[in-house]
């Protein structure tokens, strides 16, 4: 099945099929959802089969929009999408832009509206094999030394949300 995700060629918003995007590092939409847990992120492990970067850990989902969808709706989709969960707490934490290698030839331009929500209890997981292969509950201090003693265990976009943007999404007081 082919996917096409809203990229910008030469200046206008377009669709273009995803893996063109990564192959030619095309900056393009993204969304990125951060699921907390009185102060623990939820992390995901990519699946084994996943084109780009699989295996490794990442916040608590990601996707890119589809044509004329809004960001809200692309993060609650692929909340239930990847994990098989929902969240009604979801606010946008801002917009965001990187561009980085994924190996393999490919590059990330994301230009990403991040979500961070809250639950008041751990949900019922059920996590889609293509998509997840492990989840776990952390705090930032656990989070952060692991990627400090393991940084080949993470994807690039999550280290640079951590080490540059982790003040937009890690949770207010007013959730603690």
């Amino acid at each position: 099945m082919t996917i096409y995700i809203p990229a910008w060629v030469d200046g206008t918003l377009t669709p273009v099929e995803k893996l063109q995007a990564h192959q030619e590092g095309l900056r393009h939409k993204a969304i990125s959802v951060f699921l907390f847990h009185q102060d623990r992120l939820l992390i995901q492990r990519r699946a084994l089969s996943k084109y780009h970067t699989p295996g490794l850990w990442a916040n608590t989902c990601c996707t890119h929009p589809k044509w004329d969808e809004p960001a809200q709706d692309a993060a609650q989709r692929r909340l239930k999408e990847e994990l098989g969960i929902t969240c009604d707490t979801l606010s946008n934490c801002g917009q965001v832009e990187y561009r980085a290698s994924v190996g393999d030839g490919m590059i990330e331009h994301e230009v990403v509206e991040m979500f961070m929500g809250h639950v008041a209890q751990i949900p019922d997981m059920r996590p889609n094999p293509e998509e997840v292969c492990d989840t776990q509950w952390m705090s930032r201090e656990a989070l952060l030394d692991r990627v400090q003693r393991h940084p080949e265990q993470f994807t690039v976009w999550f280290k640079i949300y951590l080490e540059q943007h982790q003040d937009r999404f890690w949770p207010s007081p007013c959730l603690s």
